[in-house]
């Protein structure tokens, strides 16, 4: 696969504080990436390390192929990662129309930047009318007036309501379909779940979880089980291997499973070793569950 970016063992200390630490990814051509982890895990920092705004103490990074320098590659780049900077008291069309000017791009872009951000019937009015939602659009048509390979969003629904959101998140969708790569920043599982492909986990500054979104939640889920055995039980779990971390809570047994296994197929087995089971429901574990476990254990 074409790569589009490209980090190797990236790390950023500022002073006694380790933001990044040892991170390498690769973002390929194409998908919708998300760097997922709680305020403070270091996502911000590593855009702004990739966009030449902070430096790093130690690692590297390489755009494309490696062959073209950071300076040039960066104008194949679209990114927002602070709050939408435009003149209040010009309109949302000559507030483009400036930043044309500023990036060497033509102006017919415009119209059709503005459309795809669902802005045309506001473009001549002033920016300072506009709500957060509509704010965060415009910064999105700005950032896509270039025509970019690949464009970069630190938290791009963050302060927005319920609809600004889902307009934010259908417009993402809509440019990724474009074949436009995107990377995105956010602390929202709920987002990188419904808009990315991809995911990297980080939590301070170290990455837990690198790839598809889809087969970090195709775990093969997890029983929630009680009996009288409560002991024998557990002793059953603990000598299978088909079995992986149990968790107890009170009466409650929960068991992930490390292979595919039915309900049926496991009370068999129980019933074979004299455990007769009062409770048994198998659930699967969604992102959130994955991603609690990922921050838990570390």
């Amino acid at each position: 696969m074409e790569s589009i970016l490209t980090i190797n063992n990236l790390t950023k200390k500022f002073g006694h504080l380790t933001a990044v630490k040892d991170l390498s990814f690769t973002i390929n051509k194409g998908n919708v990436y998300g760097i997922l982890g709680p305020n403070g895990s270091g996502k911000s920092t590593t855009l702004g390390i990739v966009l030449n705004v902070v430096n790093a103490t130690s690692g590297d990074f390489h755009w494309f192929d490696g062959n073209t320098t950071t300076h040039d590659a960066l104008k194949k780049v679209g990114a927002i990662i602070e709050r939408p900077n435009f003149y209040p008291y010009m309109t949302a069309y000559q507030n483009l129309k400036l930043v044309c000017r500023i990036k060497g791009v033509d102006e017919s872009k415009i119209t059709e930047k503005l459309e795809i951000v669902g802005l045309t019937d506001r473009k001549d009015h002033k920016f300072r009318t506009y709500s957060l939602g509509m704010k965060q659009r415009l910064a999105i048509a700005s950032a896509l007036l270039n025509d970019p390979e690949i464009l970069i969003l630190d938290e791009p629904t963050n302060g927005l309501d319920p609809q600004g959101i889902h307009q934010i998140r259908q417009i993402i969708k809509d440019i990724a379909q474009s074949g436009t790569t995107i990377l995105l920043a956010s602390h929202l599982l709920d987002e990188v779940e419904k808009v990315c492909s991809h995911v990297v986990v980080l939590r301070k500054g170290e990455k837990l979880y690198s790839g598809r979104v889809d087969e970090m939640i195709s775990s093969h889920g997890f029983f929630e089980l009680k009996t009288d055995k409560h002991d024998d039980l557990i002793k059953v779990l603990e000598s299978n291997s088909s079995f992986g971390k149990i968790k107890l809570e009170g009466q409650l047994i929960t068991v992930f499973l490390n292979e595919p296994m039915d309900a049926q197929a496991f009370n068999i087995l129980m019933f074979d070793q004299g455990i007769v089971l009062s409770h048994l429901v198998k659930r699967k574990e969604s992102l959130e569950e994955q991603f609690l476990q990922l921050t838990d254990n570390n």
